[in-house]
């Protein structure tokens, strides 16, 4: 019916399959996700929550909201489980109306030395509406300095304090966070857009126990759709649900519930518990070999499904890195790096990530040769020669691991 449309749909498809995405935000959604999302579910308006709609007919999308909910609060062990935001950002922005007033303080990850937009970046609602200071990582060892943050909440007295990044590669202890909260009374959000995958299969620390507020997106080392959800403690239930409607958003992307649903339980599965864990042995086997190539990773290495390069050795920027490795058919992200002198814009790193790679199969093996393709194009600074060759070794890698079972030719 739309030629125009499915010609991208299709030259999309063919990027995908033939290229290595290495961006740390990116996955290849479940087939049972894309199915779900696929579904004529998306015909209704289901505004409200179930048991309490504003239109007829709901009586299906209250029991698949019910189900999304309970696996959700079964998977990371939450009292509480709003699953009907947009998106992260917007989980974000729900805890914010929930929890705080206009100009009320807030302490979160400087954007800078790995945290997210939505925690206090001055362009960003959240910067706009209220007053936020920041804690960043040690200078010397590049990870956080936990006594140094209980100085600043000291000093600062913020209402919320909010951990979690998208650009920080170790491990966060939520306890330690806890207790800063409790000395100087501040409630505690855990942002785990990003290692919620890494919490639900038991690799990483679940915040839940420890936070009054826990948000997240699907998307991500989650396998799910893009969307995001609310963990929350029962005597925050009433205030998140009315947050989120009718606070900031109207009706449900009731398509897009169901396959948060589909996602929840597939994450519970003891094979994505085993995806989880070569996420993690993908992702310290490409710094590895990034070191051994002479390449500095940002604090050593990493504890998860990320890492950050340091590019400054090799005199080179973020975004020309990262654009000579899109003509090779190698997707990244420029990043920048604690402390970085060079703008958001240009950058002094990138981002890497292996929840995509990890979702195609491959091994430690081929993070060594991904490892020695990144090299060949940046040591070359670009040299078309260079491209090709990589090119050529990069379709070969995807036709070996496929994404899916019907994307192989």
């Amino acid at each position: 019916m739309d030629p125009e449309i499915a010609e991208l749909i299709t030259k999309e498809c063919e990027r995908q399959v033939y290229g290595i995405d290495l961006i740390a935000s990116e996955n290849y959604a479940f087939e049972a996700v894309i199915e779900a999302q696929a579904s004529l579910l998306t015909n209704k308006y289901a505004e409200g929550y179930p048991g309490k709609r504003y239109y007829s007919g709901c009586e299906y999308y209250d029991e698949i909201e019910r189900i999304a909910v309970e696996r959700a609060k079964r998977l990371f062990g939450a009292e509480h489980a709003n699953v009907q935001p947009h998106s992260g950002s917007q989980a974000n922005q729900a805890v914010y109306l929930a929890a705080l007033k206009p100009r009320d303080r807030v302490l979160a990850m400087d954007l800078a030395h790995g945290g997210h937009l939505t925690h206090g970046s001055p362009i960003n609602f959240s910067g706009i509406f209220y007053k936020f200071a920041f804690y960043g990582v040690n200078r010397s060892t590049e990870v956080l300095d936990y006594d140094e943050i209980e100085s600043i909440a000291r000093e600062y007295k913020p209402k919320l304090i909010i951990a979690g990044a998208s650009a920080y590669p170790r491990e966060i202890d939520f306890k330690r966070f806890r207790e800063i909260c409790d000395e100087v009374g501040a409630l505690f959000m855990v942002d785990m857009a990003h290692i919620a995958g890494l919490v639900a299969a038991g690799i990483h620390m679940n915040p839940t126990p420890y936070a009054d507020f826990v948000t997240s997106t699907t998307q991500k080392t989650l396998r799910g759709p893009r969307g995001g959800f609310i963990l929350c403690r029962k005597e925050w239930s009433e205030a998140v649900d009315r947050a989120v409607f009718p606070g900031i958003q109207s009706g449900p992307l009731m398509h897009i519930i169901a396959a948060k649903a589909v996602c929840f339980k597939l994450a519970a599965t003891e094979e994505f518990r085993e995806y989880q864990r070569l996420i993690v042995r993908d992702a310290k086997a490409l710094a590895s070999s990034l070191l051994d190539r002479g390449y500095r990773i940002v604090s050593g290495g990493t504890d998860n499904h990320l890492l950050l390069v340091d590019l400054r050795s090799k005199g080179m920027s973020g975004l020309k890195a990262q654009k000579m490795l899109e003509k090779a058919l190698i997707y990244v992200n420029r990043n920048l790096v604690p402390y970085d002198d060079k703008p958001p814009y240009i950058t002094s790193g990138l981002r890497l990530g292996t929840p995509c790679v990890a979702a195609r199969g491959m091994t430690e093996c081929e993070m060594v040769d991904i490892a020695k393709m990144i090299d060949h194009v940046i040591r070359n600074n670009g040299d078309q020669a260079a491209i090709e060759d990589v090119r050529k070794d990069v379709v070969d890698m995807c036709r070996r691991f496929p994404i899916y079972d019907w994307t192989t030719k």
